[in-house]
């Protein structure tokens, strides 16, 4: 167990620090509205959210043809970032956890597959304008993860060597990109996740079913700071 927090965490978005299935809920209505048609259940939505649009755009209306789906994207996009924020909350237990790292002196950051302009439109909802030591989105790079660019770009922009720092997401892929990265992980148990997903396959470091349990520097996989580097 650990004995004091990584020297960084990064973070995965959606699913992992924000609970945003309520925004896609309710751009998936107003689009099938749009076209006289029921809404999805939330129940179909929510599994596949940390998987991004297409996903999202399959489980909600399965009836279209894959290229049909494809056309959509730009206006699922378009209405997500009208409804942005309206209805997405934060998990319980991120808000402690991201204050307990910060008065220990840890910096911390988000590594998205979501596109950058929609992610910076969520930091100040939540005031993590300056919190926020950096931000990469699925489209800030020619890579996203499960590439590893994206965090090794995130762990060089704030000067912390990738194997000091700890990537944290819901997703098989996020724990992929950390073990390609060098970068030790945790898998977030309490997002999003398909009902045949087996975190315990992924090779995480750390496996948590809440956000809270990371205010404790022990819930933290070991990781070796610099100053302890000979």
């Amino acid at each position: 167990m650990a004995e004091r927090f990584p020297a960084a965490v990064l973070f995965d978005l959606d699913g992992t620090l924000l609970d945003s299935a309520p925004d896609f809920f309710a751009t998936l209505a107003v689009m099938a509205e749009r076209r006289g048609w029921e809404a999805p259940a939330d129940a179909l939505i929510r599994p596949v959210v940390s998987k991004g649009s297409r996903a999202m755009l399959a489980a909600a209306f399965p009836q279209l043809e894959q290229d049909q789906r494809e056309a959509l994207v730009d206006e699922f996009l378009d209405t997500y970032q009208d409804l942005i924020g309206q209805h997405a909350r934060l998990f319980d237990g991120v808000e402690p956890m991201l204050q307990a790292l910060e008065q220990a002196g840890c910096r911390w950051g988000i590594v998205t597959n979501k596109p950058e302009y929609l992610a910076q439109l969520i930091l100040p909802q939540h005031g993590w304008q300056q919190r926020c030591a950096v931000l990469v989105g699925g489209d800030t790079l020619a890579e996203k993860k499960p590439h590893p660019l994206p965090l090794l770009h995130a762990a060089q922009a704030i000067a912390v060597p990738a194997g000091q720092c700890v990537y944290v997401g819901d997703d098989q892929r996020d724990i992929q990109a950390a073990q390609a990265a060098g970068m030790p992980s945790v898998a977030a148990l309490w997002g999003y996740r398909l009902a045949d997903d087996v975190p315990q396959d992924w090779g995480a470091d750390c496996l948590h079913e809440s956000a809270a349990i990371l205010s404790q520097p022990a819930a933290w996989p070991q990781v070796i700071h610099e100053s302890e580097m000979s």
